[in-house]
């Protein structure tokens, strides 16, 4: 889906952010570098646009099974809303049918509507559970986000080597059984 934003309306002021700095925005490297970042920027946040509950509720199919239907290692680009600097890591999204199934790319879809927004990790992990709930009415859904943190790496403490990890649960998920079986599937490479 396009972003329906002009893709141009931030040049002048990645031009302002560019002289702020001490560069000449002029200068033959960065001539159009204001173009190009107003457009990444948009592209960045077009999850603005898109609806996650429709995404899956174009997808739903009537199925009995019953049991747990995980989508592992999906990858996951965002921008910190605090510094407007990249996280990036997996999620790993998990539900138990009840009646009803969705096709398996729109849970990768989900993924990126919200992460291509202004995010913290922890909201992000907490919005597609949600959608998952509230749309599918499952017996229980999970999802755990593993990420890396620039603002974290770049600047402020500089450790390059950490990572964070959010997690939430719902209905069968909240038990520590189901919940461990999630946690040793996603864990282990099962294609070995």
């Amino acid at each position: 889906m396009e972003n329906s934003k002009d893709k141009y309306s931030l040049i002048p002021e990645y031009s302002k952010i560019i002289t702020d700095i001490g560069e000449d925005a002029s200068r033959d490297g960065l001539l159009k570098t204001p173009e190009r970042a107003s457009k990444a920027m948009h592209f960045l946040t077009r999850g603005y646009e898109m609806d996650a509950e429709a995404i899956l509720r174009g997808a739903l199919f009537d199925e009995s099974y019953n049991e747990m239907v995980i989508v592992k290692d999906i990858e996951v680009y965002s921008l910190c809303e605090h510094h407007l600097l990249p996280f990036f890591g997996k999620a790993h999204v998990a539900y138990i049918p009840n009646g009803k199934i969705v096709g398996l790319s729109k849970i990768a879809r989900i993924v990126d509507v919200y992460a291509r927004r202004l995010q913290v990790q922890e909201r992000l992990t907490r919005q597609i559970l949600e959608v998952l709930d509230k749309t599918l009415n499952p017996h229980g859904a999970a999802v755990v986000i593993e990420a890396q943190h620039m603002c974290m790496m770049m600047r402020g403490v500089q450790k390059q080597n950490s990572s964070t990890v959010s997690s939430a649960f719902t209905g069968e998920f909240e038990k520590m059984e189901t919940r461990q079986e999630f946690l040793n599937l996603i864990s282990h490479n099962l294609g070995s």
